[in-house]
């Protein structure tokens, strides 16, 4: 048995494969059409389809000089026309060439392209062709990149930047996407203020609540912020009530057994909650379940933890929600600079960074010191059960694979 299948402890892949069923029983089905401009992060909810081929016809790919190959038996050419992007050509005259630009469409006639730096233009205007020419070459032939009815893009894909552009050099103004997520975030306990107001006794400021908020607008959510939750049952209730039509609620400090927590109670009064105990470090302990239908996940309260299993839990489920099939961040292999001699019983995510090639551990690994989160670049998961010398390879989480 290994260090993950401890009696009591769940495994990271058992705890994501869990999460990720309960996000396909409940999928966001709603769809709407956005403008482009509007649709980044979003997800995908039909597949797009090429509506033309692209390029839409043949072009040239450099400056040059078009020509029939066939026409040419090493003389020089007349040019017979100016070709510039934009432009409608006429067709090629036989035994000529055209001058032409990067992206004009190529004349029919023409099948070959010549960049400028091997022409040289005789006394007479006639291009002299220095090298060795063949077909195609500096042509973008039509379709070369998508043919129409082709399937550019599938349901499910996470549009950014670069998908937002390829749809609009297929001339899609709007797309069908998933209905955003609703979200709504809340934290519980007395000892909890609002920074910018005064601590008391005991009392530390909220980053919880902060973070989820910022991570879960650009995941693309609406966020409803329901603020700090008090240590009683009855305003607990109250704030419970007051959330409106929600798909998740997420909570932070956990939902837990304790005689204090009034969270967990008012959840449980109204739907079950089941406390899973992670074989991970920081992240331990996570709550899932529903109240009066709604899924809740409560995650850790500790910063590191909450960044965690917000990042390699939490995320995916919500993602998957929306559809997306590939949910799990990259992981590089990459040389530890560090040892590692104390084989644990969960599996590690340092807060980390990359030194000379190298995976560098922030010195203080506390799930309380979000600091280690803002200085690190990436997660570094060092297996349980397992030691490491420097040098030796371990997977590295970028932390730009799990905050957008």
């Amino acid at each position: 048995m290994s260090a993950g299948d401890k009696p009591g402890l769940l495994p990271m892949e058992a705890a994501l494969e869990r999460l990720l069923a309960l996000a396909d029983a409940a999928p966001v089905e709603q769809v709407e059409s956005v403008a482009l401009a509007e649709a980044d992060g979003r997800v995908l909810a039909e597949p797009l389809v090429a509506a033309l081929d692209l390029p839409p016809w043949a072009n040239s790919a450099m400056d040059g000089y078009a020509l029939c190959l066939a026409d040419w038996n090493g003389q020089a050419l007349p040019v017979s026309q100016r070709i510039q992007a934009g432009s409608a050509p006429a067709p090629l005259q036989p035994g000529s060439c055209a001058r032409i630009f990067t992206g004009a469409p190529l004349p029919h006639g023409a099948d070959t392209v010549e960049m400028q730096e091997n022409v040289d233009l005789d006394d007479t205007g006639r291009a002299v062709f220095r090298e060795t020419l063949r077909v195609g070459q500096n042509v973008r032939a039509q379709g070369q990149e998508t043919r129409r009815g082709e399937c550019v893009l599938p349901a499910g894909t996470r549009l950014g930047p670069v998908e937002l552009g390829l749809a609009a050099s297929l001339g899609v103004a709007q797309l069908p996407v998933r209905r955003r997520l609703r979200v709504a975030v809340l934290s519980t306990g007395d000892e909890l203020v609002e920074p910018g107001q005064a601590l008391g006794p005991g009392q530390i400021y909220n980053s919880n609540r902060r973070l989820l908020i910022a991570w879960l607008q650009r995941l693309g959510c609406a966020v409803t912020d329901a603020g700090i939750l008090p240590d009683d049952l009855p305003r607990t209730r109250a704030a419970l009530a007051a959330l409106g039509e929600v798909d998740l609620i997420l909570s932070t400090g956990g939902v837990s057994v304790g005689e204090a927590d009034f969270l967990g109670l008012a959840l449980r009064e109204a739907g079950e909650l089941a406390l899973w105990k992670l074989a991970i470090k920081p992240g331990k302990p996570l709550t899932f379940g529903h109240y009066q239908g709604v899924p809740v996940i409560g995650l850790p309260g500790n910063p590191a933890s909450t960044l965690v299993t917000f990042g390699l839990l939490a995320r995916p489920y919500m993602l998957r929600r929306l559809g997306v099939q590939r949910v799990e961040p990259l992981g590089f292999p990459l040389p530890a600079g560090f040892t590692w001699s104390k084989p644990g019983m969960r599996r590690e995510y340092l807060r980390a960074r990359l030194e000379h090639g190298r995976v560098v551990p922030y010195a203080n690994q506390s799930s309380g010191v979000l600091r280690s989160a803002a200085w690190a670049e990436g997660l570094a998961e060092v297996m349980e059960g397992s030691t490491l010398a420097e040098g030796d390879m371990l997977r590295f989480i970028p932390l730009s694979e799990i905050l957008g």
